[in-house]
């Protein structure tokens, strides 16, 4: 018997039923790329203490009413993450040893509470007493801790330890231990100068510009001239933070001027000797609340910085920091 073709009905249907498996087939073997991560934008100065804790802090002050608080990440990262900061680095300012574990304790237990899509606390400066006895055995324990990226030191204590051979020993630990040295108050440009010609292998980074004095005059020439010697040593990295701290001490207005344009002259300053990749973007938060909100303190600089293209916005606000404090973004 002649065999006899499907009704038009049924090819359809037989040849609809090829076209989905052939789809679903198709669909198995190809999954659309994943979208690229945002890229990291590291905030290279918060600090983070409790005045809770037994035994108080010896920083802030009491008397100070804006800044002796319970400040903990969990309140950074809410202000950063949208403004579109995911990291930071985290600056110890009491000098008490125990203070330094105290802060990798706490950036170890927020690894485990970030919030998603941010990297949290990427490294932790902590504030050891060069040359004192007890600084070798502490600079030991906390550099065995990933987290643990450098220390912290005043420009005018770090001139006087190149004097010190148990300081000068300290130093030269640092070194070998591949971590950093941030230098903050005091003659800070001067300080860093003399310690990179004594360590060319240590890494220094100026914290806050070098603390520059701003007012509607512009730059001085001895801060330009300090800027520039200190820039002369390649391992020395500078942090453009605390602008808006700067600007209000001389200015004194209730905030900071809120213009980008009024920076430009000191930004143009230390773009002009430190080049693109050795400037990096901190907040100082919450120091900065004296005188600006976290969204503008970021948006003092972020003009300015777009403005120099992808590449050295890429540098600014993340890469310059890996390469001072070699941070390595946390396992998801």
């Amino acid at each position: 018997m002649p065999r006899v073709p499907p009704a038009p009905s049924c090819r359809r249907r037989f040849l609809c039923r090829g076209v989905a498996a052939a789809s679903a087939v198709t669909a198995a073997a190809w999954t659309a790329p994943a979208a690229e991560p945002p890229a990291p934008v590291i905030d290279t100065h918060t600090h983070f203490y409790d005045p809770t804790r037994p035994g108080g802090v010896p920083w802030p002050p009491r008397d100070d009413a804006i800044l002796y608080r319970t400040v903990l990440p969990a309140e950074w990262e809410r202000l950063a993450q949208p403004a579109g900061v995911t990291g930071t680095v985290v600056v110890e300012a009491s000098p008490l040893l125990e203070d330094n574990d105290w802060l990798l304790d706490l950036a170890e237990r927020h690894a485990a509470r970030r919030l998603p899509g941010m990297l949290g606390i990427v490294g932790v400066v902590g504030n050891l007493p060069l040359g004192d006895p007890a600084c070798a055995a502490a600079l030991d324990r906390c550099a065995a801790r990933r987290l643990y990226r450098g220390i912290r030191v005043n420009g005018d204590a770090l001139l006087a330890c190149l004097d010190d051979p148990a300081s000068v020993a300290d130093l030269a630990r640092l070194a070998d231990r591949d971590l950093t040295l941030d230098v903050n108050g005091g003659r800070v440009l001067a300080a860093a100068a003399a310690a990179a010609a004594r360590f060319p292998r240590l890494r220094i980074v100026v914290d806050h510009l070098g603390t520059p004095v701003m007012s509607a005059r512009g730059p001085q020439a001895a801060w330009r001239d300090a800027v520039a010697r200190a820039a002369d040593h390649p391992r020395v990295f500078m942090k453009v933070s605390a602008l808006a701290e700067n600007a209000a001490r001389t200015l004194q207005p209730p905030r900071a001027p809120g213009d980008p344009s009024f920076y430009e002259p000191w930004l143009d300053a230390a773009w002009a000797s430190f080049g693109d990749r050795r400037l990096m973007y901190g907040s100082n938060w919450p120091v900065a609340d004296r005188a600006a909100t976290y969204a503008d303190v970021l948006g003092i600089v972020r003009p300015f910085v777009d403005r120099r293209g992808p590449e050295a916005s890429r540098w600014f606000f993340a890469e310059a920091a890996r390469a001072a404090y070699s941070w390595v973004e946390p396992a998801a």
